[in-house]
C-alpha cells in the first residue's frame, strides 16, 4: 500500500484521470461542477481523485473514483472512499452510495471491502447513458450495479 496524501480541493482535477472511470466527458461535465472534490497526491503529484455527489437528502453518491494505471492497486481507491466516508459521516449523511458495470468485478470486490453491499442492477443504464458502447474486460458494459453503504 502507497500512502499519499487525500484532501477535498477546489482545484482542477485532470479529465484524462476522470476519463479512466466515466468515459464520456459530457456525463462527467453533468456532476462534476455539483460534486466534493477529492484528490490523492504522492509527492505533491495528482495521482487519483473521488467526487461526491449529494443526491438526496441524507445521501451521497460516488460518482467517481479514478486512479492512473501506473498506481492501481496500491490502495489509493481504497484510502479515496474511507476519505469518502469520513467526509460523509461527517455531514451526517445517511446513505453513500456507488455504481459499477456489469463487468467491473474487481471494483466490486473493492467496494464490497469497503462495507457497501449490493442493493440492485439498473438495466442497460450505460446504453441509454452512453453514445457509444463501453467495454470492460472485453464484457459489454450494460447494466449498472447499485451498492449502498448505510450509516
Amino acid at each position: 500500500m502507497i500512502d499519499v496524501v487525500i484532501e477535498e480541493t477546489s482545484e482542477t482535477i485532470p479529465t484524462d484521470l476522470l476519463l479512466l472511470s466515466d468515459p464520456s466527458e459530457e456525463v462527467i461535465n453533468e456532476y462534476i461542477h455539483l460534486s466534493t472534490h477529492f484528490i490523492a497526491k504522492l509527492n505533491n503529484k495528482i495521482v487519483g481523485a473521488l467526487l461526491l455527489l449529494k443526491t438526496r437528502p441524507r445521501t451521497m453518491e460516488i460518482m467517481n473514483i479514478s486512479v492512473y494505471e501506473e498506481y492501481q492497486n496500491r490502495g489509493i481507491g481504497k484510502q479515496l472512499i474511507y476519505k469518502a466516508i469520513e467526509y460523509a459521516k461527517a455531514n451526517k449523511v445517511k446513505e453513500l452510495e456507488i455504481g459499477t458495470g456489469n463487468p467491473g468485478l474487481i471494483q466490486m470486490m473493492l467496494y464490497q471491502k469497503c462495507g457497501f453491499r449490493i442493493i440492485g442492477v439498473e438495466f442497460d443504464y450505460f446504453r441509454k447513458n452512453h453514445d457509444e458502447k463501453i467495454f470492460e474486460n472485453g464484457i459489454e458494459c450494460r447494466d449498472m450495479i447499485r451498492m449502498r453503504m448505510e450509516f
